[in-house]
């Protein structure tokens, strides 16, 4: 693999200066997803919006009221379109009307719940305009500049702050080397190896920074909560963020199981059920004291209701009628938004740790929060800027996850040979210092282990001596390659021609896992695996029978395990072009999935041309794992 760039060798003004180069970076890429987004849904009518499901007209309102912060929200349901959509949990909305007086007028809310045909959406304003109520309204998926906005807007904090500590915390990011409180010692905790105890204790007697490197299976998610649990004990306010809302899920589902008190912050649709008992939300309603707010909010519905009796064509006594009530109104949700935020900050302040995506980290009743300790988990997958949003609220960092896995996803080609796809895990890892790598794995047999090990760490990693030899059944083969050279199994675009499919593959791959299954005296797990959306697509049909498979992407996979993975690579040729397999990334995700046995299916005469994947066939080769497909078409 080649080596990464050595970002690290960087004065304090070169820092800055490339620091400002991101926010170029990120401009560019903005650009190219507007664009995109301007091709998928402004530039078309309104009928065909609704046929792609971008967009839902006409729509019958069942329900409205005030929600969290007293801020209204909408219950639409569509009356007309498909049921197929493509809105989803927490994204952004605008809300429009058709309506000849108010046809240029929108407004943005977020979604909080949807179905196939209803949808709950919150507004970030004190009431909402009349022309809700007149009818002719739809509500389209709306560009997501609240991400942009954020990461710029922490990029300019960064660079320009002469605040002790973000000054500081910037300027530590400069060096090789973080400083530690060596005054601080540290017993090492039983249950963890060494290289687990060393990584907590470097959390704990960091100054600054820290980074845990945890490649696949070697238990990283355990070495982050012990060494949080400890900071707590310390009375440390803590912050500990992810990218995405399943990982933030995973951390927090691990320490409320070690006894922590935690508060997870985010929109309520996106938080996974076994962890929403912890969620601000659910906290907050729980409260004893919350009833006053509840029937503060009750009252100030009804009196808008009221008002909203007095409509056009009244007189000047019903006019002043209406300003009285919605001035009550307005008070009691000023009474009962202040409550509100008063036992929001009680709650806030019991917490041992407070866990958040990093964009939902910007939530308003943490902004004049500074936190002893941000933990930035799976910190590899987020871009840079995204990574700051955070750290500004940070008097040290803890950045954990793996460089060597899926990174974040880009749409523009210019901001990625840029190089805004470089995570700040990637360029500090680079310098080598400071860096505390996870070396024992518990997952995978050592054989599965050995190519990727080798591949991307160095052969540092070594396995857990329990699941070093463990395999399927006695004398069953930990690896094999299955080689479609010559038989004809082409790739082939997927339906709606936005994805490859190899149907070739799809069959030999139900008829191998069919075999596995007969020869097995135990059950196992399976998972099916592909890069590709369009092959996923094709094997759900001969698997639709089979309770338990897992069949998905290899990006959505990512984090997760199984006893037998299967990796269909799709990719068939004769130019040999192998795509995003180009990402070797994503391979060694794949490939690092699978406990028990691990099996690849691909075309060697375009695959093997590839550096990276000609030494994986001739390490296939030399594990005696390979295998022509020729033997299976019978």
């Amino acid at each position: 693999m080649e080596s990464l760039p050595h970002f690290y060798c960087m004065t304090k003004e070169e820092h800055i200066s490339y620091l400002g180069q991101l926010a170029q970076w990120l401009k560019i890429e903005r650009e190219e997803d507007w664009k995109r987004f301007q091709v998928i849904l402004k530039e078309q009518p309104v009928a065909e919006r609704v046929r792609e499901g971008l967009t839902w007209f006409p729509l019958k309102i069942n329900e409205q009221g005030f929600g969290l912060g007293a801020y209204p929200f909408l219950v639409v349901e569509k009356t007309k379109g498909p049921a197929r959509h493509q809105f989803q949990n927490g994204q952004p909305v605008e809300l429009f009307s058709l309506h000849d007086d108010y046809s240029n007028e929108a407004v943005r809310g977020v979604v909080e719940y949807v179905d196939d045909a209803r949808m709950k959406i919150h507004f970030r304003m004190d009431e909402l305009p009349d022309w809700v109520d007149e009818g002719r309204i739809g509500v389209n998926v709306s560009f997501d500049e609240k991400t942009y906005n954020e990461m710029f807007l922490a990029l300019n904090e960064v660079i320009n702050s002469d605040k002790s500590e973000l000054s500081r915390l910037r300027d530590a990011l400069t060096r090789q080397e973080s400083n530690y409180e060596v005054a601080n010692e540290f017993t090492p905790l039983v249950h963890l190896n060494h290289s687990q105890n060393e990584a907590v204790r470097a959390v704990l007697n960091s100054e600054d920074w820290t980074i845990v490197h945890g490649p696949p299976g070697t238990g990283k998610t355990t070495t982050l909560v012990e060494a949080v649990k400890l900071l707590a004990a310390r009375e440390e306010k803590i912050l500990c963020t992810a990218t995405t809302n399943a990982a933030v899920d995973h951390v927090v589902d691990s320490m409320v199981k070690k006894g922590m008190r935690v508060v997870r912050i985010g929109n309520a649709m996106k938080i996974q059920e076994h962890v929403k008992d912890v969620s601000l939300e659910s906290l907050l309603y729980d409260s004893p004291d919350y009833q006053k707010v509840k029937d503060w909010k009750r009252k100030a519905n009804e009196l808008r209701k009221l008002g909203g009796k007095y409509k056009r064509n009244f007189g000047r006594e019903e006019a002043e009628q209406r300003k009285l009530i919605f001035r009550e109104a307005k008070e009691m949700m000023r009474e009962a938004r202040d409550t509100e935020s008063y036992l929001i900050e009680k709650i806030l302040d019991q917490a041992d740790v407070i866990c958040a995506t990093l964009v939902g980290s910007t939530h308003e009743m943490l902004r004049s929060r500074i936190f002893d300790t941000v933990v930035i988990d799976e910190a590899a997958q987020a871009i840079e800027p995204a990574t700051w949003i955070p750290i500004r609220r940070a008097k040290k960092v803890v950045l954990a996850g793996d460089p060597f896995q899926l990174p974040a996803t880009l749409f523009s080609q210019e901001a990625i040979k840029l190089g805004l796809s470089v995570s700040l895990m990637e360029r500090l890892v680079a310098s080598h210092k400071n860096v505390h790598l996870l070396s024992v794995q518990y997952r995978m047999n050592d054989t599965i282990m050995s190519f990727s090990n080798a591949e991307f760490y160095e052969n540092k990693l070594a396995s857990f001596e329990a699941n070093a030899s463990h395999k399927l059944f006695q004398g069953d083969a930990a690896v094999e390659f299955i080689d479609t050279a010559g038989t004809g199994w082409n790739e082939e675009e997927g339906e709606g021609n936005s994805s490859l499919k190899n149907s070739g593959e799809a069959g030999l791959v139900f008829k191998h896992y069919s075999q596995l299954k007969e020869l097995s005296s135990v059950g196992f797990r399976a998972a099916i695996i592909s890069p590709y959306r369009g092959q996923i697509a094709e094997l759900e049909k001969h698997f639709a029978f089979e309770e338990g498979v897992k069949l998905n992407t290899v990006d959505a996979f990512q984090g997760q395990e199984a006893d037998v993975v299967y990796i269909s690579l799709v990719r068939s040729n004769e130019a040999g072009d192998i795509g995003f397999l180009k990402d070797y990334r994503r391979m060694n995700v794949a490939m690092t999935r699978a406990k028990k046995k691990l099996v690849v299916i691909g075309d060697s005469s375009t695959i093997g041309n590839d550096a990276f994947y000609g030494r994986f066939l001739t390490w296939v080769e030399s594990q005696n794992a390979y295998q022509s497909a020729w033997t299976w078409m019978s």
